[in-house]
């Protein structure tokens, strides 16, 4: 089984307002679980919303220097809330293979929500990354950690 780990909206302009220490820990998980699907050649593809970007903000846009983007990684920018959208995400995933996805990264109660829907709805089998879901709101994590599948890292280990 082929596995596609998205890491969605982990850029400056979308996480104002989150404490530095917590946008930190989700990164070590992101960073952890990276690592362990690329050394098993898995597909790290990250996500980037670039609705609003202009050439006066295009620094926030990138993704944080606290993600890590190794060579074999995929960048795909969006412009809607779910990356399925308008996008070509569904056709790099069929062309890899990949019919289970761990999706990552910000906001647990939009673009990360909306995604895992998307997926779903195209046949896809996602799971949230445990503590690698941001949002501004607390309850938006406790309430996607509830309603959704949810995988944790030692897992992941597992399965690989």
């Amino acid at each position: 089984m082929k596995i596609g780990f998205l890491i969605i909206d982990m850029q400056a302009i979308h996480l104002q307002g989150i404490e530095k220490k917590v946008i930190d820990r989700a990164c070590e998980y992101i960073n952890y679980v990276a690592d362990i699907l690329r050394s098993k050649s898995h597909v790290i593809i990250h996500i980037q919303d670039i609705e609003g970007i202009l050439e006066l903000n295009k620094d926030l846009y990138s993704t944080i220097p606290e993600v890590q983007i190794k060579d074999t990684d995929l960048v795909l920018t969006k412009e809607f809330s779910n990356a399925f959208w308008r996008t070509e995400l569904d056709q790099i995933l069929v062309d890899q293979g990949i019919e289970f996805l761990i999706i990552s990264g910000n906001a647990a109660e939009h673009c990360v929500l909306f995604t895992y829907n998307g997926a779903v709805e195209r046949g896809f089998k996602p799971v949230i990354l445990q503590n690698g879901v941001l949002s501004t709101y607390s309850d938006a994590i406790a309430s996607m950690y509830r309603d959704r599948n949810l995988i944790s890292y030692p897992a992941i280990q597992y399965l690989i």
